[in-house]
């Protein structure tokens, strides 16, 4: 197992987590901004590291930009936003640390480090640690919240495989150099950028 990169993953999460917590600190509404800047330099870095089909990721990442711009930031969301952040962390986590550690049977070709015991390990673990989030702080489990962990977590798989793809085009390794030894930040929010979307629909749906 490369235990360099585990540790960048873990050390870029904790970087995000807690600046998001001082967001939520001062106000929920200031998460917004920090999305913002999240697509914006994803965005720069499409521009100066992806030599070729720039306006197939860029078309992708406005679209889910304007989804983005459907949330509302207010108090009453905030719970259900900070499962939602914190399904895509967990899933990229422990797909990547039970890939490294048990996988064997590559899952697919796009991304030929994913395997199928990573795969399910991050459904298995997140889920888990949605429903015991979700216990804590006395949100509902029912049947709405089981498929809002499931789509979350599928929806972050293939926000990871678009990115892959998209690099795989433009035969790079990393989205860019912006995070030195860590990759670009495409490569660490690609889950969440997909995601979002569905969340943004999902919860003018959720009570």
């Amino acid at each position: 197992m490369d235990y360099k990169n585990f540790i960048s993953r873990i050390f870029i999460s904790l970087v995000f987590i807690s600046i998001y917590s001082i967001c939520l600190f001062i106000n929920f509404s200031l998460v917004f901004y920090l999305i913002i800047t999240i697509y914006f330099l994803v965005i720069l870095e499409i521009f100066i590291y992806f030599r070729k089909y720039k306006l197939i990721p860029i078309t992708y990442i406005l679209f889910s930009f304007f989804f983005m711009l459907n949330i509302n930031f207010k108090e009453e969301y905030l719970s259900i936003f900070n499962l939602f952040v914190l399904l895509v962390v967990t899933f990229d986590i422990f797909s990547y640390l039970v890939g490294k550690l048990y996988g064997k049977k590559k899952l697919i070709k796009i991304s030929p480090n994913k395997t199928i015991e990573g795969f399910f390990g991050g459904l298995f673990f997140s889920f888990l640690t949605g429903l015991l989030y979700a216990y804590y702080f006395e949100l509902k489990i029912d049947i709405l919240l089981i498929f809002f962990i499931i789509l979350i977590q599928f929806t972050a798989f293939i926000g990871d495989i678009l990115e892959s793809s998209y690099k795989r085009k433009n035969n790079l390794k990393d989205s860019s150099e912006f995070l030195p030894g860590h990759g670009g930040v495409f490569d660490r929010f690609d889950s969440f950028l997909f995601s979002i979307i569905f969340f943004s629909i999902f919860i003018k749906f959720y009570p």
